[in-house]
Order: structure tokens, then sequence, then C-alpha cells
């Protein structure tokens, strides 16, 4: 009798999907971090020596980074998939005494007929440390669910994503890979306005895991941004079903976390969410890259997070967002030197034009109108609306040694200069937003920017931030009148 009652609670919270998030409840700790360690493509094989070689480098990472979250971003298992590896390699969690996530991918539940994807997660809601959940039964795939992370106001302050991509399109006409459905975005919209109106209508950060790259992943191969190692093409879907124009119409998700991909481990930017990749983790594949995890560390308040790559052999790749500042950047680029100024004024020194802007060639053609100093830079003293240019000269005080990224938002032109160098090129009449990075001694350095606008909206923003902050407005007492 005792033993049916026992059979019989399994059964009832296996068949509701009581999820482990009510047995871990995920928070920002004292100091207001939240780390969490994507393990990727294990391709564990049901008895395989290696299979000790896999655990053996999860173990390290745990122990080295103590992650408060693990997240296994797919293709967990390999070859004829039994349930057996399903209840060992959540055992190297429980061990460790940290929660988990699972994501799945394409070769999960392939060629067996032993265990399908939706059973699977019945499996692991038998972990006392698995946070995941089978998700919706009325949408698309197995695994579509949203971990809350709390933060110190005992208010969610961070959300993560989980997303199933799927495995294989029957129909070879549209490629190899499945992709996200149109109903799983539908669900993932919803959860993001369910979850932005509870924030008093400001969308909650969040980041999104899963296994096959989206098609954006292409976008960032060869941007300023982007570090980390490119050794195969991106295999994303041939159709994009338009997940990444979500995340960017919803405001919420800054950084998206695949897998798939064994030779690649780059991360990038593509209008300003990070795109990356895991480092593989299991020994029973192909891949020429240390096995090892890609390492999240969230910061509650400004959001932002540091990724870095972990291996038995060290850490390595350190990506800062939102500023795309990396660990490449800090090692290779020039710093350059802080100048001799006596200025102890603030303020912008600026020569004003005005005439027909098509370039910035144009100011040599165009009517000198006025030199002064402005206490601030500002553009708003125009005393026209349209056709008119400022040249803008300062020295602005940097604090600290580092590496820094600065923006424009312009309507129309822009560009910045610091000691001569061209940092920010925003020569594009149609747009807006620009950024560039520069390596900064401790000090004054020369800063020029030129402005042009040439019909309907004027505007004109300047901000900067360091590997560890977000991105501000150039304050006023950091600019000095040059003498």
């Amino acid at each position: 009798m005792i033993k049916k009652t026992i059979a019989l609670i399994i059964a009832v919270y296996i068949c509701f999907n009581i999820s482990g998030q009510n047995r871990h409840r995920l928070e920002f700790n004292k100091e207001g971090k939240f780390k969490i360690a994507q393990f990727t493509d294990l391709h564990w094989i049901d008895g395989s020596p290696n299979c000790s070689k896999t655990a053996s480098t999860i173990k390290y990472v745990l122990k080295t980074e103590k992650p408060d979250l693990a997240i296994l971003t797919g293709d967990v298992v390999w070859k004829l998939p039994s349930r057996r590896p399903w209840r060992d390699i959540p055992k190297i969690f429980e061990d460790a005494g940290v929660p988990f996530a699972v994501v799945l991918g394409n070769h999960d539940a392939e060629g067996g007929t032993e265990i399908t994807r939706s059973g699977i997660f019945e499996i692991l809601a038998q972990s006392p440390y698995f946070v995941g959940e089978k998700g919706p039964d009325d949408i698309y795939g197995a695994g579509n669910y949203v971990l809350p992370i709390w933060g110190k106001r005992s208010t969610i302050s961070a959300l993560l994503y989980c997303f199933d991509s799927n495995s294989y399109q029957q129909n070879t006409l549209y490629g190899s890979y499945d992709w996200v459905h149109f109903n799983q975005i539908e669900w993932y919209r919803r959860q993001s306005k369910k979850f932005t109106k509870q924030n008093n209508n400001k969308p909650l950060p969040a980041l999104a895991f899963l296994h096959i790259p989206l098609p954006e992943y292409k976008e960032v191969l060869n941007k300023p941004s982007t570090i980390g190692h490119y050794g195969e093409d991106v295999s994303s879907p041939r159709i994009n079903s338009g997940l990444f124009g979500s995340f960017v119409d919803m405001q919420d998700v800054k950084g998206v976390f695949a897998g798939h991909e064994h030779d690649n481990d780059f991360v990038g930017l593509d209008f300003d969410v990070a795109l990356a990749y895991g480092r593989a983790t299991g020994f029973d594949t192909y891949g020429s890259l240390t096995h090892g995890a890609r390492i999240i560390e969230m910061k509650e308040e400004p959001f932002r997070f540091d990724t870095w790559i972990c291996t038995p052999e060290g850490k390595e790749l350190f990506f800062h967002y939102p500023s795309g500042i990396s660990s490449v950047d800090e090692q290779n680029m020039h710093y350059l030197p802080a100048v001799q100024t006596k200025s102890q004024k603030h303020g912008v020194a600026y020569t004003y034009y005005e005439g027909t802007f098509k370039s910035f060639n144009d100011t040599t053609t165009a009517v000198k109108r006025v030199n002064g100093v402005m206490d601030k830079l500002s553009i708003k003293e125009a005393p026209v609306k349209s056709g008119f240019a400022y040249d803008f000269n300062s020295f602005i005080d940097i604090g600290k040694k580092g590496v820094y990224s600065f923006c424009t938002i312009s309507d129309d032109c822009s560009k910045l200069y610091i000691d001569g160098n061209l940092v920010v090129d925003n020569n594009n009449s149609t747009g807006f937003y620009a950024s560039g990075k520069v390596a900064l001694d401790e000090g004054f350095h020369r800063f020029r920017i030129l402005y042009f606008q040439d019909e309907w909206g004027c505007r004109l923003d300047v901000g900067f931030c360091d590997k560890g902050t977000v991105y501000q407005l150039i304050p006023d007492s950091m600019l000095f009148v040059p003498q």
C-alpha cells in the first residue's frame, strides 16, 4: 500500500509538471550578482568511457565558478538516446548542489523510440535540482519556459527565456534544421508583455537560451565588438521566423546563448543584443577547442552582464555587456597618452555654420556664423531648424585608464574624435546611432565633435561607458574649454 501511494505521488508530480522553480528560487545575491554556467553539446553516449571526462569538466567548472544556475543548451545525449543518461547527468548537479535547466538540441531524441522530447522532461522533473519544465502543451516543441530571477526588493528583476529550437525540417526545400515556430514566438511575446506590465510597463531585462543559433548570428561575424573562435559555418535555419525581431521589438532580451557548433564560441553585438555561442563541453564529438563552458555573470542594477569561457586550462575571452568591451581590446589596443592643459573652466568651444550639408566636406563652402564657448555640449541654441553645422572642441577628463566605448545618437550626421583619432563615425543621414572604442590613459584628452543637420529632425546625444558601467550621457563636469 505504501509503495502504491508513493508511486501515485510521483505520477501526479510528473503529470502536473511541478517545476523545480518552486524548490529553488533563483535570486541575485547580496552583491547584486547572479552567475550562470552554460554547458552545451555534451553528446553523452551511454556507456562511453568519455562520459567520465565530460563529467570531470562539468565538475571542474562548477567547483571553480560556483554558479547559481547551470543551463544545458542542447545535444545533451547522443546516439540512440535512452533514459539512463537523463538520470546520470542530473546527478552531477545534484551532487554539486547546483540547480540546472535544459533546452533540447536536434540530437537529444534522435534515432530511437525509447524516449521522446516530452518524455525527457518527465524524467528531468524527478530531479530535485531541475528548475525547468516541459512548457505549454499548446505550442510547438518541448522545453519552452521562462525562469524569473528575484532581486533585492523581493520582486522579479530579470528573466531567463528557454526555447526549444526543435530539430530537423522534414521538407528539405526549407533546409536541414527547423526553426522556432510562430506560436512559440507568440508565447514569448505574451510572457514579455505580462512581465512588462507587472514592472510598471518597463521591460524586464532578460537573456535567452536555445540550441540552434538564430540566422542573425551571421550578422556579428565581422563586427568590431565580436571576439572568440569562428571555426565553422553558422548552421542556423534557412527560414528566419522572426524571433530576434521580437526580442528587439519587446526591448527585454539583452543576450542570446546557443550551442550546436562545436568550433564556434564567438560573441558579438547586433542591435545592442549580444549573440553568443557556448563552449562545447562533451568529449564524444568533433571539435578542436578545449572543452569547457561559457559563464555569464549578471548584475542587477543597472542591468548588465560579463561573460567569459572557463575550461580546466583557465579563463579567457572576457566580454562586457552593453559596452562590447572585451579582454581582447584591453590586451591589443594602443592606449592614447594624456595631454597637458591648464584649463580649469568647464565648457565646450564651438564654431557654428549655416548652409546646405550633404557631407562634412560641405563645411568648407558653408557660411561661418559665429565662434564661442558653451557651458555644455548642445545644438539647441542653433538659430535655424535646418541647414546648420557645429564643430565642438574641448578637453575630456578621463578618471581612470581603460578601454572606453563612445557613442553618438544624431540626426543627421556626427563624428567623434579623441586626440585626433576618429572613434565614432555616424556619417549616415538616415542613421541615429553609432559607437566605437578607444583605449585611454588617465587624464585629459582632446575631444572633438562634428555635427551637421540637413533637413527635418535634429538631435545630438553623446554617451560613453567603460567595461563596468552602462552608457550615460557625457556629464558637463568632464568637459573643459581648450586654452
